[in-house]
């Protein structure tokens, strides 16, 4: 994708921080979402409302950019940049991703981490799919192994979870969360790359505030179609009732509550940053590399056993990261050397014609 105005270092360093704030969201989201849900919790479309009911948190990075632009361009300084076009297609996004949340936070509710995180693997395949068939992206060999291993490697976490079904939960209703996560994954492997056909499509300068302004949009969306899903289950009624009876007390809901939407909009603001600096293969990429941190992070806080398969994903996931990235670089070098060689042709083509 490119990016007019945009130097190279400055898209690395966009890049980097994307991927920092990106890490807290994907490696803190599924820990708060258990958390809730161990220690009491038990509303669905609350913990759905709780991933991207934290958009409020991106006026501040929108009013400092729009603060600097009045510095800049006086009171010409437009107060925000989203066309009529774009809105609309960012909030459909958003109401798609509502509905992602919902599958997302019901297989949540009856798997483990190590099982849930089968969802990100099962992403992983469906936005390198997704990318192909909607932003006609290019799929290198070295995208195709990462790809491939970041795939078995998260699979294989989730090998053994049979036998870690929760206290409490049927048969039954592990099949069905497990199916809800295979649902969700494949809504999201749709979800990222509709996201960047918006950029290609936007007809307009692809700058940091109207990312920014796009996940605002689509959080509202999502967080709008889950608080629907509230009212209709009486969720804002029963959250006083399930507070008193939180195992960690009253106020201690209230803080996990407040941290989980904090730290899913990290989740979201990194991916879309990502999607801008690179592609909704690399946020894919991403995800799947994060998810041994997760799995380790599980382990340490809610005693999950780290089993040889684990320990093996983990290996095959760095693997797959370390491969991508070659490729990348790779690619750039390749980029850089026909560079001086088609201006060699082309200069050599005007002096003929002269």
């Amino acid at each position: 994708m490119e990016h007019p105005g945009l130097s190279t270092n400055m898209r690395r360093i966009i890049l980097l921080i994307s991927c920092l704030v990106l890490a807290v969201g994907i490696c803190g989201g599924p820990l708060m979402m258990r958390l809730y849900y161990v220690e009491g919790g038990s509303r669905i479309w609350l913990s759905s409302w709780l991933q991207t009911g934290g958009w409020p948190l991106t006026l501040i990075p929108l009013s400092i950019l729009y603060y600097y632009r009045r510095k800049i361009e006086g009171s010409n300084a437009k107060f925000y940049l989203m066309t009529p076009r774009i809105f609309i297609a960012a909030f459909a996004i958003g109401v798609a991703t509502g509905l992602d949340d919902f599958l997302y936070s019901w297989g949540g509710s009856k798997l483990p981490v190590s099982t849930s995180s089968l969802l990100l693997a099962a992403q992983l395949a469906f936005t390198a799919i997704g990318a192909f068939f909607i932003v006609k992206l290019k799929l290198s060999p070295f995208s195709i192994n990462a790809v491939v291993l970041l795939t078995v490697g998260a699979v294989l976490l989730g090998i053994r979870s049979h036998g870690d079904r929760p206290e409490g939960v049927t048969s039954k209703q592990y099949i069905i969360g497990f199916m809800m996560t295979l649902l969700a994954a494949a809504l999201y492997g749709v979800i990222l790359p509709c996201i960047e056909l918006i950029y290609m499509k936007a007809k307009q300068a692809i700058t940091a505030t109207l990312v920014l302004e796009i996940q605002m949009i689509m959080s509202f969306a999502a967080t709008a179609f889950c608080t629907v899903g509230m009212i209709v289950n009486n969720d804002f009624q029963a959250m006083s009732r399930e507070a008193k009876q939180f195992n960690l007390g009253e106020a201690r809901y209230y803080t996990v509550i407040v941290c989980t939407a904090a730290i899913w909009e990290c989740f979201f603001v990194g991916i879309i940053g990502v999607i801008y600096c690179s592609s909704s293969l690399m946020s894919g990429i991403m995800i799947a590399v994060l998810l041994p941190v997760t799995e380790v992070l599980a382990v340490i806080f809610f005693k999950e056993n780290f089993s040889g398969e684990k320990g093996l994903a983990l290996f095959l996931s760095i693997w797959g990261f370390v491969s991508y990235f070659y490729g990348e670089i790779r690619q750039t070098k390749k980029e850089k050397n026909k560079s001086p060689e088609a201006e060699m042709t082309t200069t050599t083509t005007h002096t003929e014609s002269v």
